[in-house]
């Protein structure tokens, strides 16, 4: 089953060598760049010509029957495909790799995480999954890669990213309209009992989806302060009308209570312009009836417990 994979290729098999090459370079095309040696079976080429290409460097090994056309520089979608066509039949690009590709979060990982139908043996740089309960609705394709559903993937980062990790790539999902909470309770009632299930049971149930999508860094050091000293979760990156239809974005907001976390990081908030901005808009929110803090990177890296007692003292006036 190695190099084995759904996409055949265009018109096969072909009986000149001019028409299989060309074959082979709209089917590579179409991969990233990467193909499967039952993929050029397909196509009408023999194991002579396989290995004549191999020899010639026309062709360059990245996995078992898995092979680069003419090159060996992958980038990682090209990666992923020769992950997932290196794991057989069926595969699908999954976890954090399927995450990343998705669009739901970025992935650092060493290897690349593939679900399988079938058990396969160890591929280096690949860390397969057996799931003998994958459906064809389990199965979705971005960029001609195929991969799990967002419904599932998210079931499998469940399994393997801590809650808050989890959190955000429903709040992505959401953002991107790619949420679909039926598809995800069908995914939770067919995989019932597989790791993953009750982190993801507990998301839904207790984190309301979509509104606590943060900007990298800063921010997700402040929510993460919140969570540790138990202040109740604001809403992030909200907007509020302030006057005459004039609006501005609000890095955490207290609704109840009209209380407003500005968190003020190294790259923003130093120029002139943008200070005189903050001014505006700290006057516009209190003009509105909100109470806003400020807190700066330092503050929030190195002394959260005096932010998280400024809030609380806050929450409790208002």
């Amino acid at each position: 089953m190695d190099g084995e994979c759904n996409i055949v290729g265009p018109g096969a098999p072909f009986s000149s060598i001019g028409q299989r090459r060309h074959a082979l370079e709209v089917l590579a095309t179409g991969q990233h760049g990467v193909v499967g040696r039952r993929q050029l079976l397909g196509l009408g080429c023999s194991v002579d010509e396989i290995r004549g290409m191999l020899e010639s460097r026309r062709l360059v090994a990245i996995h078992r029957g898995v092979y680069a056309a003419g090159h060996r520089a992958l980038n990682a979608r090209a990666t992923w495909m020769a992950a997932v066509l290196a794991c057989g039949s069926g595969a699908l690009l999954s976890h954090r790799s399927g995450g990343a590709l998705i669009g739901l979060r970025r992935s650092s990982l060493s290897y690349v995480e593939v679900s399988t139908a079938t058990r396969r043996r160890g591929i280096h740089g690949v860390k397969p999954y057996f799931s003998s309960k994958l459906q064809p609705q389990d199965r979705h394709e971005v960029d001609g890669i195929p991969c799990t559903s967002v419904a599932l993937t998210l079931l499998n980062l469940a399994a393997v990213l801590p809650r808050r990790g989890l959190e955000r790539a429903c709040d992505e999902a959401e953002v991107q309209e790619l949420f679909d909470l039926r598809a995800v309770e069908d995914v939770l009632r067919r995989f019932d009992g597989c790791r993953g299930a009750a982190a993801l049971r507990a998301v839904l149930r207790e984190h309301a989806i979509g509104t606590t999508l943060t900007r990298p860094g800063l921010e997700e050091l402040a929510l993460t302060l919140c969570d540790r000293a138990g202040i109740p979760r604001p809403v992030v990156n909200s907007r509020v009308v302030c006057r005459d239809g004039v609006f501005w974005e609000l890095d955490f907001l207290w609704r109840a209570e009209r209380l407003v976390l500005e968190t003020d990081g190294r790259r923003f908030h130093h120029s002139r312009r943008q200070i005189e901005r903050d001014r505006r808009k700290e006057a516009d929110l209190v003009r509105a009836g909100h109470q806003v803090l400020r807190a700066t990177w330092w503050q929030v890296e190195r002394d959260p417990r005096s932010v998280a007692l400024m809030i609380l003292a806050a929450l409790a006036d208002r």
